[in-house]
């Protein structure tokens, strides 16, 4: 078994032994110098003689000058990177995250050198995503808060009739709806990058679930006139419901928001060693390959043009989800249909 020191641990090595070398050298240089004077004659040590001690005095002096100068240098040279690190802490404390440092060639100070300069790359990471999403939530809000205030605008400038009134009283609810549903999902997404430790684990039948939540958004599917393919039969899942709940409504939602108009959206779940595939597709536009893991992000769209479709939140809600679940989701678009497909383990036991 090799036995191995951490780090710190090294350093406090290092320096010990170094002390005790500066301390030798210190008392070697003096007495070579004591002994060199006696030699000569330059000097006599002997017990009898007064003056003797006096030089005693002298080469102790000498020896511990000596060990301050050689203990200040070789102090220079220990703790160089450490105060490098000390440093560059406190440039990341002041919100410089551009912070890096290199600290040579030595292994111990080179894993250091890694570590420090990965923790500055994802705090850098993590500052710019924070100020995309607040640019793209800022952005979000605005589009209904202004299309709202528009029609209010519209209609108290002009004389309508109730059909035209109602017709802007409509929109308005949708957006009203829409601005309230973002809020709801911004919040909810903030809650779950918060949250490390998964709770209210039970084991429930997921496939009565999932057909609750087709008939929970029934109105689009049919207002859409899609038609609703089921091919599973009876699993139970050990997982947080209320949490995998909002998976298949997500998913479910979006097959059916971005699916032509009088086609098929289908929910399919096999069952794969201790595994679960629960996939959902849909007929419509295709996801480029390239955009497969950007679609995961905050506030991402496909395409630009279809922003009103969705508020890009659902699909980043869906990943924590499965994230604390130690589950993945996996996306394929091709030949005009889209899935989206859950791996989820059945039971929570073997999630460690």
């Amino acid at each position: 078994m090799k036995f191995k020191l951490s780090p710190i641990k090294r350093v406090n090595v290092v320096f010990i032994v170094g002390t005790a070398a500066i301390l030798l050298i210190a008392l070697l240089i003096a007495s070579a110098l004591e002994f060199t004077f006696a030699h000569l004659d330059l000097i006599n040590l002997s017990p009898t003689n007064a003056s003797g001690w006096y030089w005693v005095l002298i080469f102790t002096l000498t020896s511990i000058i000596i060990g301050i100068v050689l203990a200040f240098l070789l102090g220079r040279i220990i703790f160089k990177p450490i105060n490098k690190i000390v440093d560059a802490m406190s440039s990341l404390a002041e919100g410089d995250f551009s912070t890096r440092i290199k600290l040579g060639n030595y292994d111990e100070a080179k894993k250091i050198e890694t570590s420090f300069n990965t923790l500055a790359e994802e705090l850098e990471k993590t500052e710019i995503l924070r100020s995309d999403f607040i640019n793209e939530f800022s952005h979000e809000l605005k589009t209904p808060i202004v299309s709202i205030s528009g029609l209010i605008a519209l209609m108290k400038s002009e004389e309508l009739d109730e059909a035209e009134k109602k017709k802007y009283l409509a929109v308005m609810e949708e957006e009203a709806n829409r601005l309230t549903a973002m809020t709801s999902n911004a919040l909810y997404l903030s809650k779950l990058e918060t949250q490390g430790i998964l709770t209210n684990l039970k084991k429930y039948n997921v496939s009565e679930q999932i057909r609750s939540c087709v008939l929970l958004l029934e109105r689009k599917w049919e207002k859409k006139e899609l038609i609703p393919s089921l091919d599973f039969d009876e699993y139970e899942l050990y997982a947080n419901e209320d949490m995998i709940k909002e998976v298949w409504l997500n998913l479910i939602d979006n097959a059916i928001k971005f699916a032509d108009k009088g086609s098929e959206f289908e929910i399919a779940i096999k069952e794969v060693d201790e595994h679960l595939h629960i996939s959902v597709s849909n007929y419509g536009p295709e996801i480029p390959e390239s955009e497969y893991k950007a679609i995961f992000g905050k506030f991402y769209q496909v395409e630009k043009s279809r922003s009103t479709e969705g508020n890009g939140i659902g699909l980043s809600i869906v990943k924590h989800i499965l994230k604390l679940h130690k589950a993945d989701i996996t996306v394929e678009s091709k030949n005009g249909k889209t899935t989206f497909t859950v791996i989820i383990k059945k039971d929570g036991s073997l999630q460690n």
